[in-house]
């Protein structure tokens, strides 16, 4: 008896959770590799979600990704990160297009999921080794999100991190599951 209302619970909840996506279909899935839908899953499970090209998104091109503290959510700029790299439809089978546009969706995921672990984290700065620096090309890029988070420190964290989906997914486990 346990058994069947534990499957029923699961059925519903997973048709629950078909019925949000056919409502919410998020395109930048098809840029993501299973790590990134790693992190997905282990934000998710730490009481967050995913959007993708809310109101946030206009605040310019340049922007990838936004993390919302309050309504604890991570938002991917699909549509920011195709126009950066002239992705379209019809483009498509340009590998070298989509490799780069994938790339940004998955750096900016990883970038935000680095600020949903700082935020596990009582808000604070992960503990990473100091050795770890940032690439000198993002410097625009961090200027760019400083303006906007007023959080230098976490924001450096989270371009360190970027590149390293692993310690990403480690400092998730360590803070927040």
């Amino acid at each position: 008896m346990m058994l069947h209302i534990k499957i029923q619970t699961e059925c519903h909840a997973t048709f629950k959770r078909i019925e949000v996506l056919e409502k919410n279909i998020v395109e930048f899935i098809e840029f993501i590799d299973r790590t990134e839908v790693e992190i997905i899953r282990m934000i998710e499970k730490a009481g967050y979600k995913t959007a993708e090209n809310t109101k946030l998104c206009l605040l310019g091109e340049n922007y990838v990704g936004f993390f919302n503290r309050v309504k604890k959510e991570i938002i991917i700029c699909t549509n920011n990160a195709k126009k950066r790299e002239g992705y379209t439809h019809l483009r498509k089978k340009n590998n070298d297009v989509f490799e780069r546009t994938a790339l940004h969706i998955k750096k900016a995921l990883r970038h935000e999921a680095v600020h949903v672990a700082q935020e596990c984290n009582n808000g604070k700065l992960l503990k990473i080794d100091r050795k770890l620096s940032m690439n000198p090309s993002k410097i625009n890029a961090f200027i760019g999100s400083i303006r906007i988070s007023r959080e230098e420190e976490k924001e450096r964290q989270a371009y360190i991190l970027e590149d390293k989906p692993r310690l990403v997914k480690n400092e998730l486990i360590k803070y927040c599951l």
